[in-house]
């Protein structure tokens, strides 16, 4: 313990950066955990979509239109909470929500969540991530959830 001391008095800034360092890593983390949803990889999310799970586009139409995942309904993400009537049937079943790069599905997971939906999860990364992955993507008009 005194040389813990010793080395705070010789390395001030050094301290201060770890110190730093451990405060965002806690906010960090603090954050994730109030988004109210769980985030899911790529390979988890083909699982969940293989299991039936309702995968949701939050993205523009037209954005939509130029790719989307396969059988992937399209709601944008400021129509979510509005349109969650058309979804009740998937309140008790998982529903997995992307974006482009997985920013706008939090929230709109967030509204989910607070009107009943029980197992809503995002895309980590979101279809940004998913062409990474060079998983399939299709084109067309959009299925209205």
């Amino acid at each position: 313990m005194n040389r813990f001391f010793e080395y705070s008095t010789q390395h001030p800034f050094l301290v201060a950066a770890a110190a730093i360092l451990a405060i965002l890593a806690i906010v960090i983390e603090i954050r994730e955990r109030a988004k109210g949803s769980s985030m899911l990889g790529t390979a988890d999310a083909v699982r969940a979509a293989n299991g039936g799970a309702l995968m949701l586009d939050v993205r523009d139409t037209a954005d939509y239109e130029a790719g989307h995942i396969i059988d992937a309904r399209s709601i944008p993400a400021k129509e979510v909470a509005g349109k969650a009537d058309s979804l009740k049937r998937y309140k008790e079943k998982p529903v997995v929500l992307y974006c482009e790069t997985g920013f706008a599905s939090g929230a709109a997971a967030k509204a989910l969540k607070a009107l009943g939906f029980t197992k809503v999860a995002t895309l980590r990364g979101g279809l940004k991530n998913w062409r990474q992955e060079n998983l399939p993507l299709v084109k067309g008009t959009a299925k209205k959830g």
